[in-house]
């Protein structure tokens, strides 16, 4: 590859509308506060392919986590809709796995436990996704560590263990907010080659926001720039990176002209933050 490819700017349009498991059209939020109403996220628009990995990256302040808050139902939108697999997402849905910078795990439940809270709190059956919790910690390497609690853990394995709780209920979509971003930057690699081999096996439709580009040029198929505040899409840029990738490629030119291109639309909009 001898060069960056231009913006797809009609990313959206690259499928028909039932290839595209989540559907954002013309969304906007506005908050209003006791000094006036302050924009968060105008006219978003952007799809997602079923089994499509793709990073959002923006500034603080742009509205990522905002953005993510009305896929998972847990905030409405001001205007626009946001779909999943052509329903309007009104609320919550049992059918969306969501990771944040925290894992989140309770203290006084074991590594198994906390990876069957979904299915205690759906009422989906514990004996039955009793194996298959077992089958996923295996797969990030915590088999024997279903009794351990989550203060016998590191930071990495804690995060692991909020992975598997996410893909338990088998999501048609995993939300992934900075998961990795209170690590060190060695755990942090590492947890970028493990969430990678986990969705070359399950092929999971992620969205995964981080403030880092280097990380969301590695794990993307693609990656979606936004605009400070009013948080805008202005960028969305095909990664044609060969999989699996290892941590080598980050030295590859192709790797960081992807890296270049991005920065400079964070520079030209007067704001880095990655």
């Amino acid at each position: 590859m001898s060069s960056v490819p231009p913006a797809d700017t009609a990313a959206s349009g690259r499928a028909s509308a039932a290839a595209d498991l989540i559907a954002v059209d013309h969304l906007s939020k506005i908050y209003q506060t006791r000094t006036g109403p302050v924009t968060a996220l105008e006219d978003i628009h952007f799809s997602i392919e079923e089994g499509q990995f793709v990073a959002l990256v923006g500034p603080s302040g742009c509205g990522k986590s905002t953005l993510l808050k009305i896929l998972t139902g847990l905030v409405p939108a001001s205007e626009g809709t946001a779909r999943l697999s052509g329903t309007p997402i009104s609320g919550p849905r049992r059918d969306i796995g969501v990771v944040f910078q925290s894992p989140v795990l309770f203290p006084w439940r074991t590594v198994l436990g906390n990876v069957l809270l979904p299915a205690d709190v759906q009422h989906l059956g514990r004996a039955q996704l009793t194996g298959v919790a077992t089958e996923l910690l295996a797969l990030v390497g915590l088999a024997g560590f279903e009794k351990r609690y989550p203060w016998e853990l590191s930071g990495g394995m804690q995060q692991r263990v909020a992975m598997v709780r996410a893909l338990i209920h088998n999501p048609a979509i995993l939300l992934m907010d900075e998961p990795f971003g209170a690590l060190d930057a060695m755990t942090r690699e590492q947890m970028n080659l493990e969430l990678q081999r986990i969705w070359l096996e399950h092929r999971k439709t992620v969205l995964f926001i981080t403030h880092s580009i280097a990380e969301a040029v590695f794990l993307a198929d693609r990656v979606v720039v936004m605009t400070p505040r009013p948080g805008r899409i202005m960028d969305d840029v095909a990664i044609e990176l060969a999989r699996p990738r290892n941590l080598d490629v980050m030295t590859s030119s192709e790797f960081g002209r992807y890296v270049k291109r991005i920065r400079d639309r964070f520079q030209a909009k007067g704001g880095l933050d990655a």
